[in-house]
């Protein structure tokens, strides 16, 4: 100890700080302990601190949310994610990210190996490019949330299904309208949006064709109807957690009909059939 009053945090051996860093976030760690002294620099540098990627926290806290969509915000992710697959040394296991581009994705299936959480919300410029390398070099993955990116088709849900059979965490959720009213100044917003309302029910045979493993599944605002949902049900008997919040093509006797094969479900949020367009 440095002083009967204050303790001397340059005497703490590496086990104890990596213990300590581990406590915070990348971010926090870029903006914090890495800037105090060389030691806290290296330390922050080790590869166990630096296996995941998790910037769901700051989208969520941000209130400039405009900027998001421009290409010098998507540099800037696509900046902080490579920089991160760097920091991991190649061991990055978990990467919670929005607005990335095919550039930093491909980054990081080449690199990463041993990627097991895979977040890619609002991502526009993610298209199966990209996603092909992550099916092909990721094999490990056991979660994909591809909610909102309405460039990741029914093709790349197919290629990851095929090629990564620990996956059981799926979500595909889908813009409100009121979403994308609020984001209607963006042209591709709208045009993705309307070519989406007609695909809820190929998104429901696709993953009932090659994700039959899931046990987590996430389709909030689709458009699937009742013989699709019952297709799904039948196929991935396996689910446990099943969110169909907003999806007004379903009738409630559907989704009780479809349900009643899943005999491991222990929880479904249900659309509010009173708002839904059949009931």
């Amino acid at each position: 100890m440095g002083s009967s009053l204050y303790p001397d945090w340059t005497e703490l051996t590496r086990e104890c700080l990596i213990d300590i860093f581990s406590r915070l976030s990348m971010g926090k760690r870029w903006d914090g302990p890495m800037l105090v002294s060389k030691k806290w620099m290296d330390v922050c540098q080790d590869t166990s601190l630096n296996a995941v990627l998790d910037l769901e926290a700051e989208f969520l806290s941000s209130t400039d949310t405009t900027y998001w969509w421009s290409p010098e915000f998507e540099e800037k992710v696509d900046s902080t994610i490579r920089f991160a697959v760097d920091q991991s040394q190649g061991e990055l296991k978990e990467l919670r990210v929005r607005h990335c581009t095919n550039q930093s994705l491909s980054y990081v299936a080449e690199r990463c190996p041993n990627l097991e959480v895979l977040w890619v919300k609002y991502s526009p410029k993610v298209n199966i490019e990209s996603m092909r390398n992550i099916a092909l070099n990721c094999p490990k993955l056991k979660e994909l949330d591809i909610s909102c990116s309405y460039e990741i088709t029914c093709e790349c849900m197919e290629l990851v299904g095929t090629n990564c059979k620990n996956l059981q965490v799926l979500k595909r959720n889908l813009m409100p309208p009121s979403e994308v009213a609020r984001l209607k100044r963006y042209a591709y917003v709208q045009k993705q949006y309307l070519s989406f309302e007609t695909l809820g029910n190929v998104d429901a045979y696709t993953i009932g064709r090659h994700m039959r493993q899931l046990k987590h599944l996430e389709l909030r605002n689709s458009t699937l109807t009742d013989k699709a949902f019952a297709h799904l049900c039948k196929r991935c008997s396996n689910l446990e957690y099943l969110e169909l919040v907003g999806s007004s093509y379903l009738t409630s006797v559907g989704v009780a009909n479809g349900t009643s094969s899943l005999k491991n479900l222990k929880e479904i949020k249900k659309p509010d059939f009173a708002a839904t367009l059949f009931n």
